[in-house]
């Protein structure tokens, strides 16, 4: 009986007259998904629909320019300084989630400002359940694309990937730990977790407390599956920590604080009119 798995998923849906791909498909059913997500949120406590549009192409912009910068300064800088007319080369391949991450953090404190004049944390609660869910589908687009995959392992469920010409150059004939797999089931339940911390128990009410779960689950799954994962660039290897854990360490601290934060100040006590609100004024009226 074989003990392994050999992954060998074409990354291409259709070729023609435009490429497909799992990845590109991935991410666009992410953005979809999550922005049902958020606005069935928005609508439960009466917020303005308006908001929702303006939120998806702040959120889209960075995410996209977020992940791209990550890379270029956190991955490969000395090559693309080099190059720099190559940074927009996104089709190439290319994207760090740490730089989506700050990406999307600066998008919602601009629209923040510009758009719901409100405290930031209210839409990063929000904005962080969906984002949960677009996490773990990007881990299935990698799956299909044969990357981010572990070291070897003699573990039953390691994956072979022969379409991957690093697979071929360091593991061939090996199986690898599927660390795109396991990133996946851990943001899925991270995701069942903050729907079920906003649905049932109104925990939205406690601002800052669902981003900091957010970023606790995530950047601590990252960090800790990093240790089986294999480096990204050339500099990583013989490095202790790599450069995806030590970018996690700061998210993960400061989502421990705001979860302290949440729990030490006064719970709010929202209104849920499960409606989508008439104008902004109507939105921005403050709840008792």
């Amino acid at each position: 009986m074989l003990s392994y798995i050999v992954w060998n998923a074409d990354p291409t849906i259709i070729s023609w007259p435009v490429e497909i791909r799992w990845y590109g498909l991935m991410f666009a059913i992410g953005f979809w998904l999550g922005f049902n997500i958020v606005g069935s949120m928005f609508r439960r406590e009466g917020a303005p629909e308006r908001w929702l549009g303006i939120l998806l192409i702040w959120v889209a912009v960075g995410t996209v320019v977020g992940a791209r910068l990550g890379h270029v300064f956190f991955y490969q800088w000395d090559y693309y300084s080099q190059h720099p007319l190559k940074i927009l080369a996104t089709w190439e391949g290319g994207l760090a989630s740490h730089g989506g991450a700050i990406g999307v953090i600066i998008a919602v404190l601009l629209y923040s400002v510009f758009t719901t004049k409100r405290n930031p944390l209210w839409t990063f609660d929000r904005l962080t359940v969906a984002i949960a869910l677009v996490g773990c589908l990007i881990r299935i687009g990698n799956l299909m694309n044969s990357e981010i995959y572990g070291h070897a392992t003699d573990l039953p469920w390691g994956f072979m990937f022969p379409r991957s010409a690093e697979w071929h150059r360091y593991y061939e004939g090996q199986a690898c730990h599927p660390t795109q797999i396991y990133e996946a089931l851990c943001y899925l339940a991270l995701f069942a977790l903050m729907m079920w911390m906003y649905w049932k128990k109104n925990l939205g009410e406690r601002p800052g407390l669902l981003f900091g779960t957010f970023l606790v689950g995530t950047f601590a799954s990252r960090f800790f599956i990093e240790f089986i994962k294999n480096p990204q660039v050339d500099f990583e290897v013989g490095m202790a920590l790599n450069m995806g854990q030590l970018l996690s360490i700061p998210f993960v601290v400061l989502g421990i604080g705001l979860i302290l934060w949440a729990m030490t100040h006064p719970r709010l006590h929202l209104e849920y009119p499960g409606r989508y609100a008439d104008d902004q004024s109507t939105a921005t009226k403050k709840k008792k």
